[in-house]
């Protein structure tokens, strides 16, 4: 009897063993997943940009001729540095340069004849000066001193219109010096020429009202860079000339420059089919940070409004669904938390109420099978 009792209580234990090892082999495999430890540090309340900004430049130029004309030099070429005034197009202007030379020439004629006139001036002054002496003594008559008073008086007039007309002239040296201008370019401020939309022998027309065509020649400056972004109409309110920002380029993944926000725009942007946005722009804090950056990059411009430390924080992307985080508790088992938060950006978030400094939770949480009641395995990080 003790040994059939003995035998059923092995054959008992043999299958709740098989039984076990069935729902041990039959659990579902743990999950891999990426955590964070709750701990305290640095939380900013921050504004973005509702769609990509664009790094341009403070000084550019898309410049052509005000006139047209065939193209008879061109001193410059696509990446050429210029200073500011160089000479970089100009057209055909043989017959300005003539008539600007005519009007030089009748300068200088019209300067000699006033000079003239004047010399005749003063004589003939010199002159009504000692009839009048003569008068005095009655050695001649007053129509004699009418007649040279007249005459001085004649040609002080002629010497004046003299010095008009040099004026006059002078006028119509700078009239033909501004036509022959307009057959030139020259560079508005020191750059780099980005584009140049012609060659020698070619022939420039003036684009019509209303059409817009290439320009001659794209100038930058590439030492000036800012970032020109559009700000949700909601948040704009709260942004002012001043506040820090950082900056983030698609071209730099990875990497933030420290900014700061120099316009705020007067006047809110309705597009069709988008939200309505106002438009700032944000300089780099440090200038020597744009190097190797080009004008027409993507970029994103993050408004600093507040700044706090020693916050209890955790990653914002660890937050799903109205303020709920999966915390990996010490069996390995996920579970989820709703939380109390504070402020808030797209790197970290505050914790009011919810969670303990220590504690870790997912961040991870768009992967397959992580979800509350499951297992999961840390995923080891590599630096």
């Amino acid at each position: 009897m003790q040994k059939r009792h003995r035998q059923l209580i092995i054959g008992l234990l043999i299958i709740i063993a098989i039984a076990v090892l069935f729902a041990y082999v039959q659990r579902p495999k743990p999950v891999s997943v990426v955590v964070s430890k709750v701990s305290r540090g640095e939380v900013l309340s921050t504004v973005t940009n509702t769609r990509a900004g664009t790094l341009k430049a403070c000084h550019r130029s898309r410049i052509s001729p005000s006139i047209g004309g065939q193209i008879v030099n061109l001193p410059v070429k696509k990446g050429d540095k210029v200073r500011n005034g160089q000479l970089l197009l100009e057209m055909w202007n043989d017959d300005l340069k003539a008539r600007l030379e005519l009007a030089r020439q009748e300068n200088q004629r019209t300067m000699a004849l006033a000079r003239q006139a004047c010399i005749m001036a003063d004589v003939a002054k010199r002159e009504a000066r000692r009839v009048r002496t003569l008068l005095k003594k009655d050695m001649i008559s007053e129509e004699t001193v009418d007649k040279a008073s007249s005459e001085a008086q004649a040609k002080l007039a002629a010497c004046e219109g003299a010095n008009i007309q040099i004026r006059v002239s002078q006028s119509q040296i700078r009239v033909a010096q501004a036509a022959l201008d307009r057959t030139r370019l020259t560079a508005p401020f020191s750059g780099r020429v980005a584009e140049l939309n012609g060659e020698l022998g070619e022939f420039l027309t003036p684009s019509p009202v209303g059409v817009a065509t290439l320009p001659a020649i794209d100038l930058i400056d590439y030492t000036c860079l800012y970032v020109s972004a559009p700000i949700d109409e909601v948040d704009a309110p709260q942004i002012r000339t001043g506040m820090p920002a950082r900056i983030s380029l698609d071209a730099f993944s990875g990497q933030t420059f420290d900014g700061r926000v120099r316009r705020v725009a007067a006047y809110v942007l309705d597009r069709e089919k988008q939200s309505r946005t106002v438009e700032i722009e944000v300089d780099f804090k440090h200038p020597e940070d744009t190097q190797n950056m080009l004008p027409g990059y993507s970029a994103d411009a993050e408004v600093i409004l507040q700044r706090r430390t020693q916050l209890l924080r955790i990653p914002s992307e660890a937050l799903f669904d109205n303020n709920r985080v999966l915390v990996l508790n010490s069996d390995g088992q996920l579970q989820q938390r709703q939380l109390k938060t504070g402020i808030s950006n797209w790197h970290f978030t505050e914790v009011i109420d919810g969670l303990n400094a220590g504690e870790q939770v997912v961040t991870s949480i768009e992967r397959e099978g992580v979800k509350a009641g499951a297992y999961a395995t840390i995923e080891p990080q590599h630096d």
